[in-house]
């Protein structure tokens, strides 16, 4: 196995036994939910309370430059959104061409099925991008791209933002299946 291949197996691994499983059955309803107040989401154009908004098409994404802190609790749909543009997206068109993904003009997903399939697209974009690498591909910075480190440390930084941010995912759908309305015990 090829060093790209067992980088791409790392994710894949954790992609096909963890993650993409736990994201089967989604609905719009648990999409969309927010388990707090002022959550960022994904919401129809021009109904955002956040400091600003991106997409192209009729869903946008909340946001805000910089980004306050402590940062905001984000739905399922808006960390899904996270994961399609910013963590693969950006870089699959950055590294391995293709059309390019920008924030700004990415069509946001209005129903958790057309997240998914979006998802699901840009993750197997990455992973084929990833397996084709060669060991001086990995050595060297992307060509293209603002980021400057060896590509090993991009796929490694890709691969663990994906793991963590589909950790996120998964307790959301934890907390979103458990809403029964008992007060936790007091320690």
């Amino acid at each position: 196995m090829t060093r790209s291949e067992r980088l791409a197996e790392q994710l894949d691994w954790h992609w096909h036994k963890n993650l993409r499983p736990r994201l089967d059955g989604l609905a719009d309803e648990e999409y969309f939910w927010e388990p707090v107040r002022d959550c960022w989401s994904i919401r129809p154009r021009g109904t955002s309370a956040a400091p600003a908004s991106e997409g192209s098409g009729q869903w946008t994404m909340d946001s805000a430059f910089p980004a306050p802190v402590p940062a905001p609790v984000t739905t399922i749909a808006w960390r899904l959104a996270h994961i399609i543009v910013s963590c693969l997206g950006y870089r699959v068109g950055w590294y391995f061409g293709g059309q390019e993904v920008d924030s700004e003009t990415f069509a946001y997903a209005g129903t958790a099925d057309e997240a998914l399939k979006q998802l699901d697209e840009m993750y197997g974009r990455w992973n084929a991008g990833v397996r084709a690498l060669s060991d001086t591909d990995l050595e060297n910075p992307p060509a293209r791209g603002p980021e400057r480190f060896p590509m090993e440390n991009r796929v490694l930084h890709i691969n663990r933002e994906l793991i963590h941010h589909g950790a996120e995912i998964s307790l959301l759908r934890d907390l979103y299946r458990r809403q029964d309305g008992a007060v936790p015990r007091r320690i």
